[in-house]
């Protein structure tokens, strides 16, 4: 009994393996780098205008599309852009400016109570530390994560619905729940790329690995991917994208006002 009982102890205690991948580090170092060609400054498609208004815009996005987000925070920053000013807005008329957005009222609750933490506690900044912002009312890990590294230049990575898909379907780096894809992708992706890999993924999730059906025809790593879907493998030319146009967030903490 003693040794059946020792067994499951040791066996509990075992750490867990590492789901093999089927790339190189060749293959990934190249994967990357043709994101780096075709985006070389991917930018988040949420529109802010300081650490602040990011801050907010990701907590809403939460079940709800950038572009959605977009329409409603537009008059919303327009009022009030700094915790301050949202706090003197007060929380109707914030639930007015976002009634179009899902969970809008539980969402401009947090949004109230996010904007006093970071007035009482912050000084109305907004902290470029994980844990302080995971403290924050509304703010999970995935926003933190976006919010340190849109923000914050740092090398951090926030597993959505889109890289959560990508992760297990080219067995990048799969698993079961976001911290798992998060952790893998973290493991795998080479150091020079890690600052802007959380929107090459994103990007490549929302525009080519669609969710129903992937679009290979216009996938630029077609030759290398190892999803059992894909339905070619010629990649797309790899020329440089034109930036979007207008909408898009104003760029890295060097060019952010404080918020």
């Amino acid at each position: 009994m003693r040794g059946r009982a020792g067994a499951a102890t040791s066996a509990a205690k075992a750490p867990m393996r590492r789901p093999r991948i089927p790339y190189s580090r060749a293959e990934i170092e190249e994967i990357f780098r043709r994101f780096a060609v075709q985006r070389p400054e991917p930018q988040t498609e949420l529109a802010y205008t300081n650490p602040f208004t990011l801050l907010v815009a990701v907590a809403l996005s939460a079940q709800a599309t950038d572009a959605g987000v977009n329409k409603a925070t537009k008059a919303l920053f327009t009022a009030a852009a700094t915790p301050e000013a949202m706090l003197a807005l007060g929380e109707e008329r914030v639930r007015d400016f976002i009634k179009t957005i899902g969970l809008f009222r539980n969402k401009a609750r947090n949004v109230i109570a996010l904007s006093r933490a970071l007035v009482e506690h912050h000084g109305g900044a907004v902290p470029p530390d994980r844990a302080a912002l995971e403290a924050l009312p509304g703010v999970g890990r995935k926003t933190a994560n976006v919010v340190l590294n849109t923000a914050f230049g740092e090398p951090t990575l926030a597993v959505d619905t889109h890289i959560f898909r990508l992760g297990n379907r080219l067995r990048l780096a799969p698993g079961k729940t976001p911290e798992a894809v998060e952790a893998g992708l973290m493991r795998i992706i080479p150091k020079p790329y890690l600052r802007h890999a959380h929107h090459w993924l994103i990007l490549h999730g929302r525009y080519v690995c669609k969710a129903r059906r992937p679009e290979c025809d216009i996938c630029i790593i077609a030759d290398l991917c190892k999803a059992p879907v894909k339905t070619t493998a010629l990649p797309a030319p790899l020329v440089p994208l034109a930036p979007p146009d207008g909408g898009q967030g104003e760029g890295s903490a060097a060019h952010l006002s404080p918020g």
